[in-house]
C-alpha cells in the first residue's frame, strides 16, 4: 500500500511542477495511470495539507491565463466550474490583467474585426456568436455595439 501511494505521489508532483493542477484534473490523470480514487485521494489530501496543491491557486492561475487569451466571464467560469473548481474573484483577476471586461471585450473585437460602423445582420450576428462563444454576455456585447456606434445596413 505504501509502495502505491509512494508512486501516486511522484505522478502528482510530477505534474504539479508543469503547471498547477485541480484535484479533480489529478484524480483523473492518476485514473488514467490506473490508480484508484481511494488510494488517490488520501495522498492528495496530504499535498492539499503541505501546500504543495491548491485549488484557489490553479484557479487564479487558470483564469488569468484565460483572460489574457481573452475568454470572457462565462466561458472562464463554465471551464473552471467543468474542472472542479469554483470560480474566483475574476473581477479582480480582470483587473490586473486588462482593466475591465468592456476593455477586454473591445480588444478581442478589435484584433478580430475592422471597425466597421455599418454591418448587415448577417454580419452583425456572425460577430455576436464569436463574441459569445469567447464567453461573453449578450448585455456586454450590445453594450459594446453601442459604444463602437455599430449601426445595421
Amino acid at each position: 500500500m505504501e509502495e502505491t501511494a509512494k508512486q501516486i505521489e511522484d505522478v502528482c508532483l510530477r505534474l504539479l511542477t508543469q503547471r498547477e493542477h485541480s484535484q479533480k484534473e489529478l484524480l483523473e490523470k492518476l485514473a488514467l495511470r490506473g490508480f484508484i480514487k481511494e488510494d488517490a485521494q488520501p495522498v492528495i489530501d496530504n499535498l492539499v495539507d503541505k501546500g504543495w496543491q491548491s485549488d484557489i491557486r490553479y484557479a487564479e492561475s487558470y483564469a488569468r491565463s484565460r483572460i489574457m487569451k481573452g475568454y470572457g466571464p462565462v466561458r472562464v467560469a463554465y471551464d473552471l466550474k467543468h474542472n472542479g473548481v469554483e470560480a474566483p474573484n475574476l473581477d479582480g483577476i480582470v483587473r490586473a490583467v486588462a482593466g475591465s471586461w468592456m476593455t477586454l471585450l473591445e480588444q478581442v473585437y478589435s484584433k478580430k474585426y475592422s471597425q466597421d460602423c455599418l454591418l448587415s445582420r448577417n454580419e452583425w450576428a456572425k460577430r455576436s456568436r464569436f463574441l459569445v462563444q469567447r464567453g461573453f454576455s449578450f448585455e456586454m456585447i450590445n453594450a459594446l455595439f453601442n459604444q463602437l456606434q455599430i449601426k445595421f445596413l
